[in-house]
Parts: C-alpha cells; sequence; structure tokens
C-alpha cells in the first residue's frame, strides 16, 4: 500500500487527516476525467455519448451481450442502461432480440450502422491513443494498462470488508 507523499508546509487540513493513504477512488475519476476528456471531441463530433461508446466498443469486442452483461462490463446502472440501450435502438445502433430459449431475456447487438460508426470513428480515437502515447510514453500507458487490468481482477475476487454505503471510498 503506498503512503501519502509527505505533507506540505501550511497544509492545516492535511495535518490534521487521520488518513495514512491518499484517496484513490478520487485518483482513479481524476485519472479516467484526464483521458476522457481527450474522447469527448471525438464523440461529440460524431453524436456518440460516452455510455454509448462503451456499449459499442464493448460490443464490438465481445459479440452480443445480454443487458445485465453490458452494465456490469461498461459500468452502468440498471435503470441508465435501459434508457440507453432505447435510445440506441432508436438511434439505429444496436438490436435487442429477445433469446429463444427464454423469452424474458434479450440479446443486444451492434447493427450495420454502429458498425460504419465505429470504423468511421477509429482513426480518429486511435489518433488521441497515438498522442497520448507520444506524450505519457508508451511503455507507461501499457504498464498502466496491465496494472489496471490487475487491480480490476483483484478487487473483483476480493470479499466485502464493510457492507455500509460508501464505505472505503476516502472521501
Amino acid at each position: 500500500m503506498s503512503r501519502q507523499p509527505p505533507r506540505r508546509r501550511g497544509d492545516a487540513a492535511a495535518a490534521e487527516s487521520d488518513f495514512r493513504h491518499r484517496n484513490l477512488p478520487l485518483l482513479l475519476l481524476q485519472a479516467r476525467e484526464g483521458v476522457i476528456a481527450h474522447f469527448r471531441p471525438v464523440l461529440k463530433a460524431h453524436g456518440v455519448t460516452e455510455q454509448q461508446w462503451r456499449i459499442v466498443r464493448l460490443l464490438l469486442e465481445s459479440g452480443p451481450l445480454e443487458p445485465r452483461q453490458i452494465g456490469r462490463r461498461c459500468s452502468i446502472s440498471g435503470p441508465s442502461l435501459a434508457g440507453v440501450l432505447m435510445r440506441m435502438d432508436d438511434l439505429g445502433l444496436v438490436r435487442r432480440e429477445r433469446i429463444a430459449s427464454d423469452q424474458r431475456r434479450v440479446r443486444v447487438s451492434l447493427t450495420p450502422r454502429s458498425r460504419a460508426l465505429a470504423a468511421a470513428m477509429a482513426p480518429r480515437i486511435e489518433a488521441v491513443y497515438a498522442r497520448i502515447e507520444a506524450h505519457v510514453g508508451p511503455v507507461a500507458v501499457e504498464r498502466l494498462v496491465a496494472t489496471l487490468d490487475v487491480l480490476i481482477g483483484q478487487l473483483a475476487a476480493l470479499p466485502d470488508g464493510d457492507a455500509t454505503p460508501a464505505a472505503g471510498l476516502g472521501e
């Protein structure tokens, strides 16, 4: 576990803190915001929201999935996901089909329109990745991705230690 860097002189609030660790959830949010800010112009230019793009990318990589799988893998709550999928269906970006063996279940897949959209966006998306790698360094990006993969896997296997809402958020 990493410890906080030395406190700066005159930082009275930090001096009074009982926390030994830096605020990992906040750092992750700040890193996410710093990264997504570079992709937003591309998404906006193509009329796609961040959530819609997450779903398109996931389905491109995985193939058709059920909504609960999409929600879990894209970190979108069930109620939000229902609205996003409905809008994507209205836009012709996804197709929702009942599963023959269980009519209560639905499988979501991409349409030719969403595949064409992704293909049109790919050069600009890849250009953003190239700019980030050029600035941060490809090795640093590769290490970060590997570290995040490990972190995600390890945290998924970590038993809940405290069931109270917002436990351990460090906020």
